[in-house]
């Protein structure tokens, strides 16, 4: 049986024609089969382990997935997708299906963040921006003054400025800060981060950094995270309280102006969204023309540039009392990848323009030679400065502080030029120049009062007019008066839109012409009281410009106005102005008595002459003499200036303004003014005009009894041929009529100044003469073939007529100098 069994079951194979050969044919075949099919596996396979990024121009050969979040993470193997963020950083499509698809476990922590990322910011939250804001690995640069190695840290490590700031390679960050051994700096650095430095690498990075807790969130509530460089899905970064992404930003006009607490109250650094023009401000969401000039590789994308922009002005703000370093700024710098390594690499370039541009470490720093503020590129310049007033030390400061040699040849025995101060009133200093600041937000000067920890005063804002005979004008018709003279210059405004030059009038005239056909046409008759109250307000307005307003232009007498101004409390720096000059001077070069008298820039370098015959030779020369100066050819230059600039000068006023201060035994007036600041004098008739119009409490604590006062316009020719005690007289004589009622002291010190009279100055502040423009600010400043510059507060045309003016004039050309 078993044989039929196995006949059985030979017969059941005899169908093939080989029975006998049947299984290892078969074998062979299946084999044959098996290999054929195994070389197909191993081209795919080959095809799978070295598939490419599709991203055009990646240079990644063999993408690593850095997520690891999925179980089946590709790794280094095979996807049937890779998601590029940069060259040396992309994800797998397991790790992506890992948080995308709602049924994996992923999902619910890729939706929290997208909820958080809408509500604050307005760009897509995309799984991408998902990856680079939540799972890219930090990279962190060594410490250690001889390594400076780039690291990655792990992925579960949170980095923080304490960690940037102190990291050592294999310092070990869960638990413990101790190392891992001596020899850890000597591992090799990761290959990408050799690649990140390279021009192209940046073009192939598919997000923009958006930083982590930036310091400048605080200021930056209003604005949408992303647009300003941060990370929307920062808690540091929310959005004003009931504000989203949908809101108008209309809604956003009643915004505070935003700032640190504790911060200088004056700085405010950044727009806020619909705020109107304020002076020194810039957009956190645009880049300016110069920033565009100097980084057009940002053009396309600014975010970066804002991000660490933003930055770095907000760590300024919050201390500027000491130099800011690329090192005091890298550990700020929060943003997940290999991005980083980027961000501090242009840190620095960054630094150093806003640097150069004095937008940052300004004022009175004062640097040491192994710290200057530029690289040593800068430091092969030599300059020479004419004038040791507020622009020329300005210029010297910053010159200095970037590294580059300067002396300061000014004519006088002293510096501060139209800055002057009188300190022989009991304590109690007196500005013989100037001491008001107007305005006080983002004002240098108020910057620099920070850094020498100065408090300034602010003005009240009440000032009763009190006529002849000592009775206070009520407080409806000054108000009522103000209302006629802002309408007056309104309708100069509305005159001069379709005029040119050629069409100008003195602004007196066209004010006269105005009041008159107001008078006819409305058929208001002013009292005699009203009529001297509008000449205090025109009285005012020959302080503001400097002279009579017959020598004026209506069409440009405020030509400055169309640009921002500085907004804020106007202040009296009780300490005088003398206090930041002085400091703005420490340790500079500085040759007292020294008038120069030619400046020769025919050649390569450029030969400056003094009054003792002295030649003095060096590349770039920066005049900051004052306008009248100009004007009467003191310095003598070869060759001349052009006709262009020779023009522009003439087309200025030199303008004078003279003043007054009186110290008393006691304060006469703290009855009748109840503690306000100043106190203006209704003038009897318009001849009398500007003749102590405005008095001012120099001491705001109200223990000296000190007041000073201007005379403008007309006034200014009244006194000229008056000595110091006829000009007591009269202002005495004022005095004492102001306060009838009662007994007023003679003074026990008193000054007169004599600015027209003094041979190096001339003069007080520009203004804009019949027939020019506010063009001609610019065209003085014009620099001549990179060898000559100039500065002042007559080439200011933004803020002419103040300190601020002259000394941000000096700071721009200092910018200029290092430039070239």
């Amino acid at each position: 049986m078993s044989t039929g069994r196995l006949r059985m079951k030979k017969k059941a194979c005899s169908s093939d024609q080989s029975p006998d050969n049947l299984p290892l044919r078969s074998s062979g075949r299946q084999v044959k089969k098996k290999a054929a099919e195994a070389a197909d596996d191993d081209d795919e396979a080959s095809e799978k382990k070295y598939r490419k990024c599709e991203k055009a121009g990646c240079t990644a050969t063999c993408p690593v997935c850095f997520a690891s979040a999925a179980e089946r993470c590709a790794k280094n193997g095979y996807t049937s997708r890779w998601y590029h963020l940069s060259c040396g950083e992309h994800f797998c499509n397991e790790c992506f299906d890992h948080y995308y698809r709602s049924h994996k476990d992923g999902y619910e922590k890729y939706t929290a963040w997208k909820r958080i990322w809408t509500s604050n910011g307005k760009s897509e939250p995309s799984p991408k921006a998902f990856m680079a804001d939540q799972q890219l690995p930090y990279w962190v640069q060594c410490t250690k003054p001889d390594c400076g190695k780039w690291r990655q840290l792990t992925k579960e490590i949170q980095l923080t400025p304490q960690i940037a700031k102190t990291y050592r390679c294999g310092m070990k960050l869960n638990n413990s800060t101790k190392t891992e051994g001596s020899d850890q700096c000597s591992m090799p650095e990761d290959l990408r981060v050799a690649e990140v430095s390279d021009h192209w690498w940046y073009s192939m990075l598919i997000l923009p950094p958006l930083l982590k807790d930036s310091v400048a969130a605080p200021f930056l509530a209003a604005y949408y995270p992303d647009c300003v460089g941060m990370s929307p899905s920062c808690t540091s970064t929310n959005r004003l309280p009931g504000e989203s992404n949908l809101v108008k930003l209309e809604h956003l006009k009643s915004v505070p102006n935003l700032t640190v607490a504790g911060m200088n109250k004056y700085f405010q650094p950044f727009y806020q969204p619909n705020e109107c023009g304020k002076a020194l401000c810039v957009r956190p969401d645009v880049m300016e023309l110069d920033e565009l000039y100097e980084f057009p590789e940002y053009s396309r994308d600014p975010t970066m540039y804002l991000a660490l922009r933003n930055l770095i002005l907000a760590l300024w703000y919050t201390n500027c009392k000491e130099a800011l370093t690329p090192q005091k700024c890298i550990h700020h710098i929060i943003v997940r990848g290999l991005v980083r390594i980027r961000c501090v690499q242009e840190m620095e370039r960054i630094l150093h323009f806003m640097t150069r541009k004095g937008l940052i470490n300004t004022g009175i720093l004062s640097v040491s030679p192994d710290q200057y503020l530029l690289p040593k590129e800068y430091h092969n310049k030599s300059v020479i400065i004419i004038g040791a007033g507020a622009a020329g030390l300005g210029a010297a400061r910053q010159l200095h502080n970037f590294g580059i040699k300067v002396i300061v040849l000014e004519a006088k025995d002293r510096i501060g030029g139209r800055v002057w101060d009188d300190k022989t009133f009991n304590g109690v200093t007196v500005g013989r120049g100037a001491q008001i600041v107007n305005g006080c937000v983002n004002n240098p000067v108020a910057l620099m009062c920070e850094q020498l920890g100065i408090k300034m005063h602010k003005l009240g804002e009440k000032c009763d007019l009190i006529q002849e005979g000592g009775r206070i004008t009520d407080p409806t018709i000054d108000k009522r008066m103000d209302f006629h003279f802002n309408a007056i210059l309104d309708v100069v405004s509305e005159w001069r839109k379709d005029k040119t030059q050629h069409h100008d009038v003195p602004l007196g005239e066209k004010i006269q012409e105005i009041y008159k056909a107001f008078i006819q046409e409305s058929g208001i008759q002013f009292s005699e009281l009203e009529e001297k109250v509008l000449q205090f307000h025109l009285s005012n307005l020959e302080y503001a410009c400097g002279s009579n307003l017959s020598q004026v232009s209506a069409r440009s007498w405020d030509h400055n106005e169309f640009f921002a101004q500085f907004a804020g409390d106007h202040t009296l720096l009780t300490v005088g102005y003398s206090t930041v000059i002085d400091k703005l001077a420490e340790g500079l070069d500085i040759r007292l008595n020294f008038p120069v008298q030619s400046i020769d820039y025919s050649g390569e370098e450029v030969q400056v002459t003094t009054a003792d015959g002295t030649v003095w030779t060096t590349q770039k020369v920066l005049v900051t003499v004052p306008l009248a100066l100009f004007q009467k050819n003191a310095i003598q230059f070869n060759p001349p200036l052009s006709e262009k600039k020779i023009k522009a000068i003439n087309s200025l006023g030199a303008g004078v303004i003279e003043k007054i201060a009186l110290e008393f035994p006691y304060r006469f007036w703290d009855s009748k003014i109840q503690g306000a600041d100043f106190f203006g004098h209704v003038p009897p008739n318009s001849s009398q005009r500007g003749l102590f119009s405005v008095f001012y409490d120099i001491d705001p604590e109200r223990k000296q009894s000190v007041l000073m006062s201007v005379v403008t316009g007309d006034a200014v020719t009244t006194i000229k041929n008056l000595d110091d005690q006829q000009v007591l007289q009269q202002c005495m004589t004022v005095l004492r009529e102001l306060f009838k009622e009662q007994e007023v002291p003679d003074p026990v010190n008193f000054f007169v100044t004599r600015w027209r009279e003094d041979p190096w100055l001339q003069m007080a502040y520009s203004f804009v003469k019949t027939g020019g423009s506010g063009e001609a600010y610019d065209i003085i400043a014009e620099d001549i073939q990179g060898k000559i510059f100039f500065a002042g507060e007559a080439t200011n045309r933004h803020f002419p007529q103040t300190v601020t003016g002259a000394y941000l004039s000096g700071v721009r050309e200092a910018s200029k100098i290092a430039a070239f």
